[in-house]
């Protein structure tokens, strides 16, 4: 079993898409504009929901969240200082570096909607990289 997929809610989706495609390279596999924005990672999916569109609808359930949420992206550790470089240079600050006891280091940062996105090596939790 692993994650299929995860849902992060923003009021402004093309924002978020400017990030997580512009930025993060994430593919895009479909969207509604002002409903959702859907991103494909290899065999996960990242779902960008507007909240109010998704407050109301019958089908699927209704869902949604209020205050930021938080994703987190599994890069190789070597890549993270690249990752730093990056985003610094596109403005989007580094709002903490994490070095876990079981290895490992993760950077925070904040989406457009003020979710909470980290990049951070496998083995954090003990995975491969």
């Amino acid at each position: 079993m692993h994650v299929l997929e995860t849902c992060l809610y923003t009021r402004d989706l093309q924002a978020a898409r400017r990030f997580y495609v512009d930025l993060l390279g994430l593919e895009v596999d479909s969207e509604r504009p002002g409903v959702f924005l859907f991103l494909r990672l290899e065999r996960a999916m990242l779902l960008l929901f507007d909240p109010e569109a998704t407050a109301g609808q019958r089908v699927p359930p209704p869902h949604g969240a209020a205050g930021p949420g938080h994703v987190c992206f599994a890069v190789p550790e070597s890549a993270l200082d690249a990752w730093r470089a990056r985003l610094e240079a596109a403005g989007v600050a580094i709002e903490h570096e994490q070095t876990w006891p079981r290895g490992g280091r993760s950077l925070y940062l904040r989406d457009p909607a003020g979710n909470s996105v980290e990049l951070a090596s496998p083995r954090i939790w003990g995975f491969p990289e």
